[in-house]
Formats: structure tokens, C-alpha cells, sequence
């Protein structure tokens, strides 16, 4: 019985994080909410927010998902992604890291019954109890009229938005 106790302890503690995951698409509702918030830089230049809870990835596709229906309802066609943070950081900055730390250790003992020599190698790897945690990707975009331009980062506003919006 003891052995079944720390898996179904670890079970329950990862269904109990997973209840605390991102919220339905929406406008970010107080100052700590989940959700998208814009600010107006120029005419056609926004910086557009999307603030979440989890990995990185879903948040971000809400980000242009927002620029995109943002991109719309503007007049324009298509938008540009000038720059991009993710939790306050440059993206190429962003994202999880997983990080290993090894370990050597040896040792000398004399006793009263003899001597003995030891070594060892150690693993770690860290594991996060406390659920998942916010994260937020920010873009700044120019907005244009007409054919996209042929650039990595420009996007068609229509397609971005139906792509997005049926997932």
C-alpha cells in the first residue's frame, strides 16, 4: 500500500495543476488577468499583449490571434511583427530551458574495523509542483494595405485569424 501512495500522491498534485490553465480567449479582465490588452503606437502600430497561464506556445497564438482580428477591424490586410517578447524577454530569450546539474563526489574513511574508498555520480533534475505558471508574449506590429509583403514575419490578417480561431 505504501508504494501506491507517493505515485498517487503525484498524480493527484498534476491534476490539481492542470485545473489552473489558460482562459478562453478574451479581453484581459483586471491588472493580473489572463488575456489580450493592446496599446496604440501610431496610426498603424500596435503593441498587442497577451497575458496567460502555462506553456509559452498557446499564449503566443493568442497574441497573434489578437493582432490579427485587431489587424481587421483596423481596415488593413495584413501585419508585420517588428518585435516580439515573450515574459519580458526578446523571444529568442524565451521559452523553457530544462536544465541538468551532475555531480561527482569520492571519499576516504578509516575506521576501527578497516578502511573503505566511496565515489558516486548524482543526477538531478528538477520537477514543478506549484502548476503552471504565467506567461505572456507580447508583439509590436505595423498594419498595411494590400498584397503582404513577401517577409518572414508579415502575416495575412484573415488567414492568421481562421487558422486560429478553429482551434
Amino acid at each position: 500500500m505504501k508504494r501506491l501512495a507517493l505515485p498517487l500522491i503525484l498524480a493527484a498534485g498534476l491534476g490539481l495543476s492542470a485545473c489552473a490553465s489558460l482562459a478562453p480567449y478574451g479581453a484581459q479582465q483586471g491588472p493580473r488577468g489572463q488575456g489580450y490588452s493592446e496599446q496604440r503606437i501610431e496610426s498603424n502600430r500596435y503593441r498587442v499583449t497577451y497575458n496567460g497561464v502555462g506553456a509559452p506556445g498557446p499564449v503566443a497564438d493568442y497574441a497573434l490571434l489578437r493582432a490579427a482580428e485587431l489587424t481587421t477591424q483596423e481596415g488593413y490586410d495584413w501585419f508585420e511583427v517588428t518585435q516580439r517578447w515573450t515574459d519580458g524577454r526578446p523571444d529568442s530569450a524565451g521559452g523553457v530551458r530544462p536544465s541538468v546539474g551532475v555531480s561527482y563526489g569520492s571519499g576516504r574513511s578509516s575506521g576501527r574495523y578497516g578502511s573503505y574508498s566511496s565515489s558516486g555520480v548524482g543526477v538531478g533534475l528538477g520537477l514543478n509542483f506549484s502548476g503552471p505558471s504565467p506567461t505572456s508574449t507580447s508583439l509590436e506590429v505595423v498594419m498595411g494595405r494590400g498584397a503582404k509583403p513577401d517577409r518572414p514575419e508579415a502575416y495575412d490578417a484573415r488567414g492568421v485569424r481562421d487558422a486560429l480561431r478553429r482551434n
